[in-house]
């Protein structure tokens, strides 16, 4: 009976120490989390930084370009089979839908695949996307693209060998205001027409 009522105990500050470490990283992120539809932050989280990389026309690029439109950033690769183009469709899908502030938003999508997304590769990626808002394709050295992914908290590592290779990354698109600053998650599995109603609640 004693070791019954020893391990009653243990299983509740187990319990109790689970909760609070989850409280901690939900605070950490600035809000909650949740499924698709829920954005889990609203500008309180250290999400974004300094940046230094390549855009698609060759062309030095900072997080200064990130300043003075609504971005939606995006970390993938252009020969990601499946997430990456979803997702930039379901933005393009998702703009079409906010009528004039379409001209307050930019997508600025950063490839966390500096072997094979050179400034080319992602210019054609995009264009072939056609999205209806200004689009800025980022790349960079490892070096590069591993520290602005570091300041956005992406995730990202290769899979496999040999020119097919898969990179495992992040899924969330992050949304930060006019100054350069986090203001929300667009989470991955979100329709068109729950982002529409997220950028149409930021942009003003």
């Amino acid at each position: 009976m004693n070791r019954v009522r020893i391990l009653l105990v243990l299983l509740c500050v187990a319990a109790a120490i689970f909760a609070g470490l989850l409280a901690w990283r939900v605070g950490a992120l600035g809000g909650r989390s949740g499924g698709p539809g829920q954005v889990s932050a609203t500008g309180t989280a250290a999400i974004g930084g300094p940046f230094t990389l390549t855009d698609q026309d060759g062309k030095p690029v900072t997080e200064a370009a990130l300043k003075g439109r609504w971005s939606a950033v995006f970390f993938g690769f252009t020969y990601c089979p499946d997430v990456c183009p979803g997702t930039l469709q379901a933005l393009k899908a998702a703009a079409g839908q906010i009528g004039d502030k379409t001209e307050k938003l930019q997508v600025v999508f950063i490839s966390v695949d500096p072997e094979r997304d050179t400034p080319q590769q992602m210019k054609d990626y995009l264009e072939a996307m056609d999205l209806p808002v200004k689009t800025i394709g980022m790349t960079g050295t490892p070096e590069q693209v591993a520290a602005a992914a570091k300041a956005y908290r992406a995730y990202y590592k290769k899979n496999g060998e040999g020119e097919g290779y898969l990179v495992d990354h992040s899924t969330a698109i992050y949304l930060m205001n006019p100054q350069g600053q986090f203001d929300r998650v667009l989470a991955y599995g979100m329709t068109p027409d729950q982002m529409a109603v997220q950028l149409n609640q930021a942009i003003k």
